[in-house]
């Protein structure tokens, strides 16, 4: 009985740092909100790791079935909130397999060791890169809501 428990503890341990370590590596640097909408108006809220290159923002979708990426797909204006303000940005998907590189080297550059880690956990062979380009001046985030 005491082995059990002792066994218990110990995988409670380990999923305990395997989660904390996990979590650290998704939310323990950038993220930012992507704001897209569906045909019918319906918002959507996801939130993912960005990559700056060129004046240009870059997101990922792990994989084209993504709802948020088909939203963008249907309607490509989108917002997206980064360090409390909100700007508006036009959404251009890459193709792949060139831009499927494209995004895998400019995440593994920005988030490093964040980046190998998801990688164990998340198959990204058939993620899609997406281009964001400005179109306006951004806005504080209270002011895009309210």
């Amino acid at each position: 009985m005491r082995l059990l428990v002792t066994v218990g503890v110990a995988l409670a341990a380990v999923a305990l740092v395997f989660g904390g370590l996990t979590l650290y590596a998704l939310e323990g640097r950038e993220v930012v909100v992507v704001r897209t909408r569906a045909a019918d108006g319906a918002a959507r809220e996801t939130r993912t790791w960005v990559a700056d290159e060129d004046g240009s923002l870059w997101i990922e979708a792990a994989f084209p079935e993504r709802p948020f990426f088909q939203q963008l797909l249907a309607v490509p204006n989108i917002e997206v909130v980064r360090g409390g303000m909100v700007r508006r940005y036009r959404a251009a998907p890459v193709p792949n397999p060139e831009g499927h590189a494209r995004i895998r080297s400019l995440l593994a550059q920005k988030y490093g060791w964040a980046d190998a880690w998801i990688g164990l956990l998340q198959d990204t062979s058939r993620s899609v890169a997406v281009r964001l380009e400005p179109i306006e001046a951004p806005q504080t985030a209270s002011d895009a809501t309210g």
